[in-house]
């Protein structure tokens, strides 16, 4: 089967994704979808390729005791506002709605679930096409913005022993409730935001011992904006390296929170340093200890789920791919949002901007140097 012709493949309908279509509709590029008629009243065309079964990015997949009081990093989509929801409204129910809503609102006719395989070049030509393989068919495209984000690739540490642990082991990415872990002593790994919401949320049922590699460095409200602007400045430098993003919390420091206080008052916001091994009944500490467990949940974060970027041969030996102003510095027809420095909501939203900026202006001017060397009708 052809491939379908179009202008920009986005990939992936979180919140970097949907921004980036917003801004692809405004700037007068017709979604090609269900619904669509070919390209329809605009000569540029675009596609939204999401892998989920229904809208709502990694929201949907959230905890059930994530409330709209508590979620952290909520951010309103371009040119719709998040609506009056009830504080103890599950996020998993409230925002998922939001981004169906505005996907019908905007008119963008994201199709999945579409499973992307890779992304690949069509010839040498450093202008020529790429192309976008797919379940459900491919796609000839002028550009690519690649917002596929990073819930579907969580981070699991490599530890001696981990295949011998007789109890659970799960990662955040699949937790749902601390009442699975009522009456049992649960390790807890990481320092980030959602390994101390869930250590004050378990630890109400459970005994918890919570360990982190480093000690977690707390912002004690020094960290002003013009520091904040340096850590996210930072990572941008990495990324521009080539080497993995990271997160931008490890340079901006853990904000102290609700849950924390929750925790510290209650006695359970006591940090051990990591195990070197795990056993067949908990984990073994570095002076030789054993610590009993019945589950270890790993609050290690997640990784850009970019694999299906592999055939465009951009990795670096660092491990991450060169990016400046979400645009791969090796292939500029790829755009990455939502990577790096923008995986905040409001950085995501700023990224699908500038990336559909980006595209308009190379646009014009490819518009521009074809009418300078039309021939000339007499």
């Amino acid at each position: 089967m052809p491939a379908t012709p179009v202008d920009v493949v986005v990939i992936g309908a979180g919140q970097a994704g949907l921004s980036a279509a917003h801004h692809l509709r405004r700037r007068g590029f017709d979604p090609i979808g269900p619904g669509a008629d070919g390209v329809g009243r605009s000569a540029r065309s675009f596609v939204v390729l999401d892998a989920e079964d229904a809208p709502g990015g990694a929201w949907q997949h959230r905890w059930e005791s994530l409330r709209m009081e508590t979620v952290n990093g909520i951010h309103e989509l371009p040119g719709h506002a998040v609506p009056p929801a009830d504080p103890r409204a599950a996020a998993r129910t409230v925002l998922p709605a939001y981004f169906d809503e505005y996907e019908r609102r905007f008119d963008l006719r994201v199709l999945r679930p579409v499973e992307v395989s890779r992304v690949e070049r069509e010839d040498d030509d450093p202008r020529g096409r790429l192309r976008v393989a797919a379940d459900t068919g491919s796609w000839s495209t002028r550009w690519v913005v690649n917002a596929t984000g990073t819930w579907r690739r969580p981070f699991w540490p490599r530890y001696p022993g981990a295949a011998s642990f007789r109890g659970r082991q799960l990662h955040v990415h699949d937790y749902a409730s601390a009442d699975e872990f009522a009456g049992q002593r649960v390790v807890i790994v990481g320092a980030g935001i959602s390994a101390i919401q869930l250590l004050d949320e378990i630890s109400v049922v459970a005994d918890t011992f919570w360990v982190t590699r480093d000690e977690p460095r707390w912002d004690a409200g020094d960290f002003d904006t013009a520091a904040r602007i340096a850590a996210i400045a930072g990572v941008e430098e990495r990324v521009r390296q080539g080497l993995p993003p990271g997160s931008v919390i490890s340079v901006t420091g853990l904000h102290r929170n609700r849950w924390a206080d929750s925790a510290e008052r209650r006695g359970v916001l006591v940090r051990h340093p990591m195990f070197e091994r795990i056993e067949p009944e908990g984990v073994r500490m570095s002076d030789g200890t054993i610590e009993h467990a019945d589950a270890i949940l790993w609050a290690t974060g997640f990784r850009a789920d970019i694999p299906h970027l592999a055939p465009l041969g951009l990795r670096t030996a660092a491990g991450g791919i060169r990016v400046a102003n979400g645009r791969a510095l090796d292939e500029p027809r790829l755009f990455l949002i939502g990577y790096g420095p923008s995986q905040s909501t409001v950085g995501a939203n700023r990224a699908g901007r500038d990336a559909v900026r980006a595209i308009v202006a190379e646009d014009a001017g490819d518009a521009a140097d074809a009418l300078r060397v039309a021939p000339t009708r007499v």
